[in-house]
């Protein structure tokens, strides 16, 4: 299990794979200067709800996964991801489609 950091302030526990994915597609918005939101629902420990936070290239972001190893990319759900986050609503966590 993997955490990403926002702003030094708030850590969210994401498997390797998913963060993975994830680190690809705000690397991608944030190398154009653009900023998006990022929902999630919380897990029961965190409280019944979900979780929305803007990303943007100032606020600082850091990635920590629990593996030395970097997973694969599928490259299908990059693309899902990155739809998602082109979106009005923002980044959400999407199913990995099959290739």
């Amino acid at each position: 299990m993997g955490k990403l950091t926002y702003n030094s302030s708030l850590t969210v526990n994401l498997e390797d794979r998913l963060l993975a994915h994830l680190e690809a597609v705000i690397a991608t918005k944030l190398q154009h200067g653009e900023g998006c939101y990022f929902s999630w629902a919380d897990s029961p420990p965190n409280g019944i709800g979900r979780t929305t936070i803007w990303l943007h290239p100032g606020i600082s972001l850091s990635y920590k996964y629990a593996s030395s190893r970097r997973p694969p990319l599928n490259p299908h759900w990059v693309y899902a991801l990155l739809t998602s986050a082109n979106s009005p609503d923002g980044l959400e966590i999407v199913l990995e489609p099959h290739p």
